[in-house]
């Protein structure tokens, strides 16, 4: 959703910095212990680069300009280094100025830079001579260079990266930090001796309740982190000392994204009844694990501070904020000093016509109308009740030679986007879910929506779901809605009367001004680079012996096993992620 809104964003406003800051893993393992099996997992991420690049672009645009907008996800509450810090640390270059070449390597070392003379990459920077190139977090494409003439800056220029064309030259420019956690060398020290302190504060507790092993562990690895930190400015899992770091007391409110906002920003929550609940929730989640590793000695107390806002913390950090969403929950209500309704579409478009019709001989009645839409070049959405029907209608519907997929919750959300890119193309005709094709799937080229077992009262059958499935077919002229049910509960009522009010506003609003309703024209654009996932593959538990696969066989293995690792994780079964690591790198050794 995110990326969908990201690339609709830049369009309407291809003069503004339209920026994107999601989570940055591709797949993200957390530290974790689990205490009745003695078993400790390290924290293992794969970093998307792509995504990486855009987070520092969202950040520095921040402080260089007024005209941002910044598509983001829930990951905006996690904790981020402090913005005065990270401002404070900008390597500001001038024509003209006097600098040493040595003084300017140093500085961004100090704003984690490293020197790479022969692998030219992102958050490096390479030197020749009086030439430092330096290639800003921010871009990929575009690096800077900066001539020296004795101890002045003679000229900057902005160059490509790979072809080391000239493209422009600059009077002035400004090297952001290669890190959000960024801190100065004095504040450093300061920090480290924090972290010396709580150390022997905890150490001693856990020696009189009388916890060795724990006390043992506990002193092993800080003092290897702090080793690395006099060293080398940084360690691995830095950012659980980012309340020693930015110097803030015990429990204070951490540093996000918010913070590098100005005060008057306006807040645009999406889909709210679903965003809120989530940031409501993602504080206990993370403190009940973080727990486990501070109580047996693989973390101190403090690390308990790097986390995602508590949802008091979040409101306080917002002055203006507009909640949008079609089935708003009683939280946005009550918060809100007006609520707008928003009916009218410049398009004309209705909402759907509904109809209800009974169970007995739904899927024939179904194949029917599946049939007169894909003559009509129109795609169809199915929703069912459960994961088995899903896949049973999926199956039957293939063997009488429908194209049809099955949209379910194993799959990734960057696959999701591909595979409703596809439906869009017309690679296939039908697509069947359960409670994944309410919000969020803007599809014009679907023109009907069918709702089995529409009278099972219950959360997927509730009013607010029912009115958000109406929804999606409220894209195309031709939107129709069939329910299939004997009886009309009283969710059903309330869905097909809110449906009819907005239906007849439109209608006479349309009438009164002469409006065709037309199916909205909308361009079927490619992910954006960070969020191309690859084809479907057959699961590799059915696959031959790895050593008598093709190369490409072994690759799909291989792909098949890092998605199970990555939902493992996600899903906090540790243990398994970290099996399917530990075979994963078997596989590719013998690969």
């Amino acid at each position: 959703m995110a990326g969908q809104l990201y690339s609709e964003f830049k369009e309407f406003f291809p003069d503004n910095a339209v920026e994107y800051f999601v989570s940055y893993y591709d797949y993200y393992q957390p530290e974790a212990y689990v205490p009745q099996t003695d078993t400790f997992i390290e924290k293992d991420a794969s970093i998307n680069d792509e995504i990486d690049k855009l987070r520092h672009s969202a950040t520095s645009s921040l402080f260089e300009r007024n005209d941002v907008i910044i598509i983001a996800s829930v990951s905006c509450i996690y904790g981020l280094g402090s913005p005065e810090e990270y401002k404070e640390m900008v390597v500001s270059l001038r024509v003209g100025m006097e600098k040493e070449r040595n003084q300017l390597l140093r500085d961004l070392v100090d704003v984690q830079y490293e020197r790479n003379d022969i692998d030219f990459k992102r958050g490096t920077f390479r030197v020749r001579g009086d030439v430092v190139e330096i290639f800003p977090a921010s871009r990929d494409e575009r690096c800077i260079r900066i001539e020296f003439f004795g101890d002045e800056i003679d000229r900057i220029r902005e160059v490509d990266a790979l072809t080391g064309e000239v493209l422009s030259d600059r009077e002035h420019v400004a090297i952001f930090p290669a890190s959000h956690f960024v801190t100065r060398e004095e504040k450093m020290k300061v920090a480290i001796k924090n972290i010396e302190k709580e150390l022997q504060e905890q150490l001693e507790k856990m020696r009189e309740a009388g916890k060795l092993l724990e006390a043992q562990r506990l002193e092993q690895r800080t003092n290897y982190d702090l080793e690395m930190m006099r060293e080398m400015g940084f360690c691995s899992g830095i950012e659980n000392y980012s309340r020693h770091l930015t110097l803030r007391p015990p429990g204070s409110t951490p540093y996000t994204l918010l913070d590098f906002f100005p005060e008057d920003f306006l807040l645009v929550v999406d889909e709210s009844h679903v965003t809120i609940p989530q940031i409501r929730g993602m504080y206990n989640g993370d403190q009940a694990r973080k727990q486990v590793l501070v109580d047996h000695g693989f973390r101190l107390p403090s690390a308990l501070d790097n986390r995602p806002l508590k949802f008091d913390e979040f409101e306080d950090h917002i002055h203006q904020i507009v909640h949008v969403s079609a089935t708003p929950g009683p939280y946005e209500l009550e918060k809100a000093s007006d609520v707008i309704e928003q009916i009218i579409r410049p398009t004309g478009l209705l909402d759907p016509n509904i109809e209800v019709r009974p169970i007995e001989g739904q899927i024939d009645d179904l194949i029917g109308e599946l049939q007169d839409r894909i003559a009509k070049n129109e795609r169809v959405l199915i929703t069912t009740l459960t994961k088995k029907m899903s896949e049973d209608l999926t199956n039957y519907l293939k063997e009488i030679g429908i194209k049809v997929q099955y949209l379910h919750s194993e799959i990734k959300t960057l696959e999701r986007i591909e595979i409703i890119r596809d439906l869009r193309l017309g690679k296939f005709d039908v697509l069947v879910g359960i409670n994944l094709l309410r919000e969020g799937l803007d599809i014009p080229e679907v023109s009907l929506v069918t709702i089995l077992d529409a009278d099972k009262e219950g959360f997927l059958r509730s009013e607010r779901s029912l009115i958000q499935t109406i929804g999606r077919a409220a894209r195309n002229a031709n939107g129709h809605v069939i329910m299939y049910a004997n009886r009309i509960t009283n969710s059903m009522e309330i869905a097909i009367s809110e449906t009819n009010r907005r239906r007849s506003i439109q209608e006479a609003y349309n009438e009164k001004h002469g409006i065709t309703p037309q199916t909205i024209q909308k361009e079927v654009r490619g992910a954006i680079r960070a969020t191309i996932v690859a084809e479907d593959t057959e699961s590799y538990d059915q696959a031959p012996a790895f050593d008598k696969m093709t190369g490409k066989e072994k690759q799909k293995v291989i792909q098949e096993m890092e998605e199970e690792m990555k939902e493992a994780a996600k899903a906090l079964n540790f243990e398994r992620a970290a099996e399917l690591r530990d075979l994963l790198l078997e596989l590719k050794a013998e690969g």
